[in-house]
């Protein structure tokens, strides 16, 4: 059974602002893993997609890459709040984000991150 990874916003995101191919590199990384979005995340997305600039281009970019993802419901509102939810789903194995303070959060409850390193890759960091 593959991994199961929950994506955040500025994951999504990452490769327009941080220029980093978030699926080859948590193929890379994990294999050939699962991905999921929560529906909380999609949500942002599509509210920062309608605004301008270089946060809607990613926005809508992350909107795009979140069709290959399986969009999940939980009771959260907040972006942040549903990707620590999904992380203690059974099957989840992985979140991806560049969030420090969410980072910090996932890493302190015993979940595996994966985020940027430099230009163009990710890493894992285990608990």
């Amino acid at each position: 059974m593959p991994p199961t990874v929950v994506l955040d916003a500025n994951a999504l995101m990452a490769p327009v602002e941080v220029g980093v191919r978030v699926f080859d590199e948590c193929d890379r990384l994990l294999g050939n893993p699962d991905y999921v979005v929560p529906a909380a995340v999609h949500a942002e997305l599509e509210r920062l997609a309608a605004g301008s600039g270089e946060a809607a281009t990613a926005a809508g970019v992350g909107l795009d890459l979140a069709e290959r993802c399986t969009i999940r419901e939980t009771p959260a509102e907040s972006g942040d709040q549903a990707v620590v939810d999904l992380a203690h789903e059974p099957g989840v194995t992985h979140v991806v984000t560049n969030d420090a303070a969410l980072r910090r959060v996932l890493l302190d409850a015993g979940v595996p991150v994966v985020s940027s390193r430099g230009q163009h890759k990710l890493t894992l960091t285990r608990p």
